[in-house]
């Protein structure tokens, strides 16, 4: 096959690694001219995903794959299969913002006007989308903007990324690759195109919105499944239990399947996809009363921090570690830091944070009133980053109290040394 693919982000770019790998010519596409540069050195635009510079290494120097910022110029040259994965931005509440997607099926449009027309192009969406959209806004804009018809000149399919950012080659080879398409003769062409490149099963899914309401019932799923778990955990907290063994315990048959409370559930998924599924459902109140149920749970750790410090949180200077939305991950995507810096502001706190991935700039980028290493009365554990385990009281000065919004702290540390420590769903 010859293959396009466009947004080299942290899904493209190892999608474009894992096509040239298996012997095809892909052209990369990115209007980023430094992540371009990069690929076309061979080198990793970013860091944290196994695999991905051996990957850029081997297909870059074979002349496999290269990059450029030209995407209707790349599709023009003739493509069997073009793999988009542009960022959908939304808003503060999730709301989502097309113009990202829609400027993308402009330039595949103009390409596929201008592409040899017999080559019957199939054109895939990966970027997670409210039900519907594949078929109302994607697939007109490539008809209207290329001149051609679609289900006869190219054809329009869904196939939701499944992957997991730090571990995407392994998850492309693991996951079912589920493919919707616009009519049954474009899914049967999408699934002949990705399973020349995976080893994985690639599953028909009957339609578009089939696909793209697979992918928002999976992380809506996920989004629910943890707001349970956050209410049985502020239950184990009245009641004085260890939410940790209850879990555990309740686990132990094969008909539960609960996941673990926490101070916030961050990232480009979870908090946002369930928004786009009520987008098409909004009526539906389970989605939305766990959006809600986890979206407060900073809100809670300041309630907790505060029985902690005897009712007293105002004029505490309190140390927020970790801004990033998930351990060892260099990402803020809605992030539980931002919720819990303007909590423990409105309690009268001075908020200051830290984090290892993060420097005294960036964080003051973010918003953050970076610590300087001086003496604080509490901290507040955001983010379960692997260096954070082995804290102790040791290591923050002055502190009277603790919470744990993840679990991770040895507690007998900080009791031995007279700091309260807290954890959502534990004993104090």
């Amino acid at each position: 096959m010859r293959a396009v693919v466009v947004a080299l982000g942290k899904i493209g770019l190892p999608v474009a690694v894992a096509l040239a790998r298996a012997g095809h010519d892909v052209v990369g596409c990115d209007v980023d001219e430094r992540v371009v540069g990069l690929v076309n050195d061979a080198r990793a635009p970013f860091p944290g995903e196994p695999g991905l510079e051996d990957g850029l290494a081997e297909t870059v120097r074979a002349g496999r794959l290269r990059a450029q910022t030209d995407t209707a110029a790349a599709v023009a040259a003739g493509a069997d299969l073009v793999i988009a994965v542009p960022p959908l931005i939304v808003d503060a509440d999730a709301r989502p913002d097309f113009a990202i997607l829609d400027a993308v099926v402009a330039d595949i449009a103009r390409g596929l006007g201008a592409a040899p027309a017999a080559r019957a192009t199939v054109v895939s969406i990966e970027t997670t989308l409210p039900v519907g959209t594949t078929r109302t806004r994607v697939a007109p804009a490539l008809e209207a903007g290329s001149g051609r018809r679609g289900e006869q000149d190219f054809f329009t399919v869904f196939s939701p990324e499944r992957v997991f950012s730090g571990r995407v080659f392994r998850d492309l080879e693991t996951y079912p690759k589920l493919v919707g398409g616009i009519s049954p003769e474009g899914e049967d062409r999408g699934i002949a195109c990705y399973a020349q490149f995976l080893t994985a099963e690639v599953r028909a899914m009957g339609s578009a919105e089939a696909a793209e309401m697979t992918k928002l019932v999976e992380t809506t799923y996920r989004d629910v499944n943890i707001a349970l778990a956050n209410e049985f955990a502020m239950a184990a907290d009245r009641h004085g239990l260890d939410i940790t063994t209850v879990i555990d315990a309740a686990n132990s048959q094969p008909f539960s399947h609960v996941h673990r409370p926490g101070i916030a559930v961050g990232g480009h998924c979870i908090p946002v996809y369930p928004r786009f599924y009520l987008e098409g459902d909004p009526g539906a109140r389970l989605p939305a009363t766990a959006r809600d149920v986890n979206a407060s749970m900073p809100q809670y750790a300041v309630q907790l921090l505060g029985q902690a410090l005897d009712g007293v949180v105002a004029g505490s200077r309190v140390l927020i570690l970790g801004v990033a939305y998930r351990g060892d991950v260099k990402e803020t995507a809605f992030s539980g830091a931002f919720a819990l810096r303007d909590a423990l502001a409105a309690a009268g706190a001075h908020p200051v944070a830290a984090d290892p991935l993060y420097d005294a700039d960036e964080l003051r980028a973010l918003g953050f009133d970076p610590w300087d290493g001086t003496a604080i009365d509490a901290a507040v554990l955001q983010a379960d980053h692997a260096s954070y385990a082995g804290l102790g009281p040791e290591d923050l000065a002055g502190a009277r109290a603790v919470v744990d919004g993840r679990g991770i702290l040895d507690a007998a540390r900080f009791a031995s040394a007279g700091v309260t420590l807290r954890a959502i769903g534990r004993p104090a």
